[in-house]
């Protein structure tokens, strides 16, 4: 999903905002329960969690970057 949406309507960026803090959290809890996170990129059904579940410390890593918004 695009970061940038032209809306004029604030409950639609309210909307936004709280789709986008859900999929951080689920995310997270992926991550830290080793769950497969799925999405669709570039027409292709992929696992976020796959490439960064290797250790405990890449997965604390990835929170850490997840709730910082960087």
């Amino acid at each position: 999903m695009k970061r940038t949406v032209k809306s004029t309507s604030e409950e639609t960026q309210d909307i936004l905002r709280a789709l986008r803090r859900a999929a951080r959290k689920a995310l997270e809890l992926g991550i830290q329960t080793g769950t497969p996170v799925y999405v669709m990129k570039t027409g292709k059904i992929v696992d976020l969690t796959k490439d960064k579940s290797a250790t405990k410390k890449v997965r604390l890593k990835l929170i850490k970057k997840i709730r910082t918004g960087r």
